[in-house]
């Protein structure tokens, strides 16, 4: 029997390997693994950082792999430390944990690193965005909150293809039913087969947050998923007037370990005083206007009717056909990709870069 006194307060360090404890299937092609230090050091890391893993690849070059995975358990609980992985289609990292890590197993590991995460922020009032996977720090931090006992003011939005692939459903909502400081919304694509939906459908857009977190400007927001994903959430804020020095994001992809590798961020912000001009081909009529003015404003100032409804990019009633120039569009579902590819705009949410041409 161990004694009580003599249990390791050593902190964990990556030159020791990890070795497997559970393998907790979480949803199809996803489990979440939990490990132990052998030498039973506690681990020491902040919510939303993650591990780089060293895994067995036989035939790729020296046998092996590195991925990395955003830690989903919290440092308030520091015997052991958990990542969820999600395998894609072409994986090969996550396909083979899944097929053989089991528990006593070991591996090698690296980190805890990186910079996406709230515990250094004097914010009282959050909103987590992620979509899929991309909710493995938002579950890290909203847990590490909550074992500090914490004042929650969380609104946590996660989106997934069908509400079976909500990953820590049940977790989240059980913790939701013991606060009214976690709020949940959960969006999905579409509904599983014989089992009605009730909340949010289709694709997150500034309706939606809106509706789900009336007071987001006072909230500071961290955003993680895939990158299409997260240029739609960045969009949506802006254009919402956000202040974007509030938004922190991590990707799939690329988690970053110092402020040096911060991706740059190229989103498109509008500018009062840039100028754009609109040639509305069919009537022959030139609009001279700023870039954070929409297509259906400069349509209205010189006098031409574009056929509206709800002005916000959900009716698709003022869609125009573009033929030169470009676009800066945040729509909320009210036109479709083929439209979008085939050179078509919505006016009430379409601002000019620019020179501009439509045919109206």
């Amino acid at each position: 029997m161990k004694d009580l006194n003599t249990l390791s307060s050593a902190v964990w360090q990556d030159g020791e390997m990890l070795e497997c404890v559970s393998v907790v299937p979480e949803m199809p092609n996803t489990a979440s693994f939990s490990f132990r230090a052998p030498s039973e050091a506690q681990f020491a890391y902040h919510p939303g950082q993650f591990l780089t893993l060293e895994i067995p690849a036989p035939g790729q070059p020296g046998g092996v792999v590195h991925r990395t995975y955003t830690i989903s358990s919290s440092p308030s609980r520091p015997r052991s430390i958990t990542i969820t992985a999600k395998a894609q289609p072409d994986s090969i990292g996550t396909r083979w944990m899944l097929d053989n890590l089991q528990p006593g197993m070991r591996i090698k590991a690296i980190g805890p690193a990186g910079l996406f995460t709230n515990a250094l922020s004097d914010a009282r009032k959050f909103l987590f965005i992620s979509a899929g996977s991309g909710i493995t720090p938002m579950m890290s931090m909203t847990t590490c909150m909550w074992d500090e006992g914490r004042d929650l003011d969380v609104v946590f939005i996660n989106c997934a293809k069908r509400p079976s692939e909500i990953i820590f459903r049940q977790r989240l909502e059980q913790m939701a039913s013991r606060t009214d400081g976690l709020d949940l919304k959960f969006v999905v694509e579409e509904p599983d087969r014989y089992r009605p939906w009730t909340g949010y459908q289709g694709q997150f857009n500034q309706l939606m947050l809106g509706l789900m977190a009336p007071d987001y400007l006072e909230r500071e927001v961290y955003c993680c998923g895939p990158e299409p994903f997260m240029q739609a959430v960045r969009d949506a804020l802006a254009g919402l007037g956000f202040d974007m020095n509030n938004y922190h994001q991590e990707s799939f992809g690329a988690p970053v370990e110092t402020e040096a590798d911060q991706p740059e961020l190229d989103d498109v912000v509008l500018d009062d005083d840039s100028s754009a001009e609109i040639l509305f081909a069919t009537s022959g009529v030139t609009a001279k206007v700023a870039e954070t003015d929409t297509v259906l404003a400069a349509a209205r100032s010189v006098g031409l009717n574009i056929p509206s409804g709800c002005t916000f990019g959900v009716c698709g009633t003022c869609k125009v056909k573009k033929t030169a120039g470009e676009v800066h569009m945040v729509h909320n579902g009210g036109i479709s990709e083929d439209d979008i590819d085939a050179g078509y705009i919505l006016a009430c949410c379409s601002n000019p870069i620019g020179k501009v041409e439509v045919e109206v």
